[in-house]
């Protein structure tokens, strides 16, 4: 790892590469400090420590930009929607989607433009639904003078600085390395981290009185199985199944045997990034009759079934896993665009006639891939969480399985960009 870094900071396009992500990812954290006017963000700190299920999930995915109450509170969740939605429209539902969807690159464009619009009317009505819920919550002292202007104020600054993380995002994946969106959320999770470790300390280390050697041997097996779990990751993360692919057009005794290759976790992280931001809509709805309907049976119905904290919503958190786990890889992986290829290009896979017989085939095999990859995906996110309840950990420990998911993931990924970089630098060299 320490050796292709440096390598790769020895080329210049890339060492420009790294150097811009890291300067954007700069001006996040600095913006994640930039507390919204108007607002007294220290009304914050009860729910801080408190089980919140939409606080903890927006907190941790901004670094603690909630916390702050800043300028980039909603972080990249109304974008994750807003893709969400766009995508499942284009499932046969808008026919002028599914067009665009087939239009290559300016389709994509089309698409990419229609979420922006949809991810600005998100953004306005969750900062309102979050400003009116945390402020009940919090006993009326979050916004200073509460109104209507200070609402639409509040909402528009907040929506102004989710449309700029967006835009940040964007500029990451176009200049620098991997998935802009998933690199902000990466961050945001790291920048928590010594905080995290500070409140477990507080909680279990330096209270522990006569219990400290147990506190210290459970703190030793948690290390351990936190070590355990990112060996799991980055094995199911690497896992594929290399279905053998013949072409009949291609020149006998080329010595090279072609395959493709389907990975056991084809949606990688954007399950867990999708479950997480789908269940935050619902809280920011909530949001809007927190103040007058909190004793109200249906609300405490749905806040507790929205609540990652309680066991249904953490069962219906795991449920939307492993539903998008399934929708997204058949995203990533079009079993009829592959097969549609494969004949385009003379290829066959050994016993599978070509069409649709290829096409079912990847189908069942992707299947049964996914169904491994929502599995392990719905586990590491459950985990943390029941183990929280079981043990009293701290509430924002509780989202370790899905913060270890993103950042093992996006890691894994963005070094296979960068050795992926570095090789198409050297045949070039070579080339030359």
């Amino acid at each position: 790892m320490f050796t292709l870094l440096k390598n790769a900071f020895q080329v210049k396009d890339i060492r420009s590469r790294i150097l811009f992500t890291l300067g954007i990812l700069v001006i996040f954290r600095i913006g994640t400090h930039l507390t919204v006017p108007g607002v007294d963000a220290t009304a914050l700190q009860g729910l801080s420590s408190s089980s919140n299920g939409l606080f903890g999930l927006l907190n941790t995915f901004g670094g603690g930009a909630l916390s702050n109450y800043s300028i980039f509170a909603l972080g990249v969740s109304p974008y994750i929607t807003s893709s969400i939605v766009v995508q499942l429209l284009q499932m046969d539902i808008i026919p002028k989607f599914v067009e665009w969807s087939k239009q290559g690159e300016v389709g994509r464009r089309k698409l990419n433009q229609v979420t922006r619009y949809l991810t600005i009317g998100l953004a306005f009505v969750q900062a309102i639904g979050i400003s009116f819920g945390f402020n009940a919550l919090t006993g009326t002292g979050l916004v200073k003078n509460p109104g209507t202007s200070a609402y639409l104020s509040i909402a528009i600054i907040l929506t102004a600085g989710t449309m700029l993380v967006m835009w940040l995002g964007e500029q990451i994946t176009v200049k620098g390395f991997g998935n802009g969106t998933s690199m902000i959320i990466f961050s945001g999770i790291i920048a928590k981290i010594p905080t995290d470790i500070a409140t477990y300390y507080n909680i279990q280390i330096r209270n522990a009185g006569d219990e400290l050697v147990g506190a210290i041997l459970f703190t030793i097996a948690i290390l351990v199985v936190i070590a355990l779990l990112v060996v799991v990751v980055v094995y199911i993360e690497n896992a594929k199944r290399k279905i053998p692919v013949q072409y009949s057009k291609r020149v006998t005794g080329s010595g090279q045997s072609s395959h493709l290759p389907l990975k056991v976790n084809s949606a990688g992280v954007i399950p867990v990034i999708f479950a997480s931001s789908f269940i935050m809509t619902p809280q920011t709805l909530l949001g809007f009759f927190s103040q007058n309907n909190a004793d109200a049976q249906w609300f405490v119905i749905l806040n507790k079934i929205f609540n990652l904290q309680e066991p249904i919503g953490a069962v219906l958190y795991t449920l939307l896993i492993v539903v998008f786990t399934y929708f997204y890889a058949f995203i990533q992986v079009n079993p009829e665009k592959v097969a549609e290829n494969l004949q385009k290009q003379g290829g066959y896979i050994p016993s599978v006639r070509p069409g649709k017989p290829t096409q079912d085939f990847l189908s069942r095999t992707l299947t049964r891939l996914s169904t491994v990859g929502a599995l392990y995906l719905g586990i590491i996110a459950l985990l943390p969480i029941v183990a929280s309840g079981l043990w009293n950990l701290p509430p924002s420990l509780a989202l370790g399985g899905t913060s270890l998911l993103i950042v093992v993931g996006v890691a894994l990924d963005s070094v296979r960009q960068l050795e992926g970089q570095m090789i198409k630098r050297s045949y070039q060299g070579f080339i030359q």
